[in-house]
Formats: structure tokens, C-alpha cells, sequence
């Protein structure tokens, strides 16, 4: 089982965007998958209340389960299980570093955002997970030099993902539903940035 924990100390980053998208694409690839919800909000576990399918399975935790849970989840077969963790908490991300395989930090291609890395690398460190630790862009305009001048900047403190996810209204509209973006427009470009995301990362 491949354990992936989606970390980033900023809020609106678009973890749980990420996390729902790579296990629907998962569970599309014949495979199993899980997403632990970390985060008090239970943003995961709300877009499965409106979502029809029975996979994949969304578990809320506290940081102190996770171990457990993550045992729980490869006994029973999981391919893949995800770790959504809440933006300002330590204990969470600690935690979902420390266990995981890979982890991925969502950051959106503004000075804000890439600057609010360092509070995430910082805890990290504590970790010593900095080197199964990649940047993911996220929401990115599709047009325009900001998103490779991000990338070239993260790029000499930390390995940046090849694949990209944009900013469209696919992914929003899939997420009201209780849908992936493969689920609501199965040929749109959305679906494709998830597809080569979730290849990416389980080849990584």
C-alpha cells in the first residue's frame, strides 16, 4: 500500500481538492483507495455525504488513529491511502509525514503562497521527511509566465511535480457534487491533469 499524506501549513491550498481527486482516479484505475481526514472540518467527509458511489471510503481521525487506521486500511486491501491534514496543525502533519511514503505540499502560484511554504518546510525538518517531500502547483492561471516562475523558484529548495492542476471550474463544479472531475467531464482537462498526476505519483 502506497501512503501519500497531502500536508501544507496554509489554509485554501486545495488539499482535500487534491486528496478526493487522486483516490476517485484510484478507484477508476482498478485500484483501492482511502482517504484519512485529519482536518476537524471534515471537508472530505462532507463531499462524500453527496456523493452516490460507495468508494472510496473517507474515515475522519485524529493524528493519534492514524497508525492504526493506516493498518487497518493495507489489511483490508488498500491500494493507496491518502492523508487530508488541516492547515496550522503540527500534530497532524507530524504525524501524516512521519507515515508516509510521499508527501505532497498543494501551493498555488501566488507570492503569498509559495513564501507560506516555509512554515511547512520548517516542520518538516522537524520530520526529517524533507526528502519524500514534493510541491505540487495548484490552481494555476493557464496562461501566463507566474506559474513557471513559481516553479523555477521551489524548484531549488524542493523537487517540483512535473504535472500541473490548473484553475478550472470543472474541479469546483465535480466537488459540489460529490464527483471527481474523470466523473463529471471524464474527457475535459481537468481529467487529464488528475490522471498524469495520480501516474506520476505512483510511479514516484
Amino acid at each position: 500500500m502506497k501512503t501519500i499524506a497531502i500536508v501544507s501549513q496554509k489554509g485554501g491550498s486545495g488539499k482535500t481538492t487534491v486528496a478526493v481527486h487522486l483516490a476517485v482516479c484510484a478507484e477508476r484505475s482498478g485500484k483501492t483507495s482511502a482517504i484519512i481526514d485529519l482536518d476537524p472540518q471534515a471537508s472530505a467527509l462532507e463531499w462524500r455525504s453527496r456523493r452516490e458511489a460507495e468508494t472510496p471510503e473517507v474515515i475522519t481521525a485524529t493524528p493519534e488513529q492514524l497508525p492504526v487506521l493506516l493498518k487497518s486500511a493495507k489489511a483490508n486491501g488498500a491500494d493507496l491511502a491518502i492523508i487530508d491534514t488541516a492547515p496550522h496543525s503540527d500534530r497532524a502533519a507530524v504525524a501524516a509525514a512521519n507515515l508516509a511514503d510521499l508527501i505532497l505540499i498543494p501551493c498555488r502560484p501566488s507570492a503569498f503562497d509559495v513564501a507560506a511554504i516555509g512554515t511547512t518546510f520548517n516542520l518538516l525538518k522537524v520530520t526529517k521527511a524533507l526528502k519524500k517531500t514534493v510541491v505540487l502547483l495548484n490552481a494555476a492561471p493557464s496562461r501566463g509566465l507566474l506559474t513557471d516562475t513559481a516553479a523555477a523558484g521551489l524548484a531549488e529548495i524542493v523537487p517540483v511535480v512535473p504535472v500541473r492542476l490548473h484553475q478550472r471550474a470543472a474541479y469546483s463544479h465535480a466537488i459540489n457534487s460529490g464527483h471527481s472531475v474523470e466523473e463529471y467531464d471524464p474527457q475535459g482537462k481537468a481529467a487529464d491533469e488528475i490522471r498524469a498526476l495520480y501516474k506520476w505519483i505512483m510511479k514516484s
